[in-house]
């Protein structure tokens, strides 16, 4: 896995650099400084996935998520911050950030939160996904929402909201992981959404 790290603090670009090269799975390709340094390395590097701070100089990592999730759509991006204001989690979230974790947390489960986000899952930590369920429902309208799923489709939403895989969904309902896709995919196309983190941040809103 080819990761670039993002970060104004070349304290922590270092750290998180040791953190991950001690792991077999994961190749740090760059450190960039602030956002607009993340621009051009991935630009001319093969990046799989960013490890992005949230304030920084030139480019925030709001910001910069957007752009590197337009210009390279394959490319992931996890932040990863001290802070929780709610801004910052509904920007980089709607801007397509597969996953918001926070700079408290333990090496062994930044790492854990990499690895779930390169096999397809979101991931949002726990104190982030309450803080996310907070500001919608300040913002959820009172009359019940009619979006037209089946049963089955809500189920497959659920979990894609709760940041299972489409195997992990496929073995819980008992179908095959290529019919869990299908759902998926069905699911982005009848509600106009472009990925499983908007999916996801669409169930929290609307639906749970």
């Amino acid at each position: 896995m080819k990761v670039l790290i993002v970060d104004d603090d070349a304290l922590i670009r270092d750290s998180l650099k040791i953190i991950l090269e001690l792991e077999d799975s994961f190749e740090v390709v760059g450190v960039a400084a602030n956002g607009q340094e993340a621009l051009n390395i991935c630009s001319q590097k093969n990046v799989e996935l960013v490890l992005m701070d949230i304030r920084m100089p030139v480019l925030d990592g709001v910001q910069a998520t957007k752009e590197i999730k337009s210009r390279f759509n394959s490319i992931k991006v996890v932040i990863l911050t001290t802070f929780m204001d709610d801004e910052y989690i509904k920007e980089a979230l709607k801007n397509g950030a597969e996953g918001y974790i926070l700079k408290s947390q333990s090496s062994d489960s930044i790492i854990e939160s990499l690895k779930m986000v390169m096999m397809g899952n979101v991931v949002f930590e726990k104190d982030v996904v309450d803080t996310l369920k907070t500001i919608i429902n300040k913002e959820k309208q009172k009359q019940e929402l009619n979006f037209d799923l089946t049963n089955r489709e809500m189920e497959i939403m659920k979990l894609v909201g709760e940041g299972l895989s489409n195997k992990e969904i496929a073995a819980k309902l008992f179908l095959s992981e290529g019919t869990a896709r299908n759902y998926v995919t069905n699911l982005l196309e009848k509600l106009d959404l472009r990925d499983r983190t908007q999916l996801a941040i669409f169930y929290l809103k609307n639906i749970e």
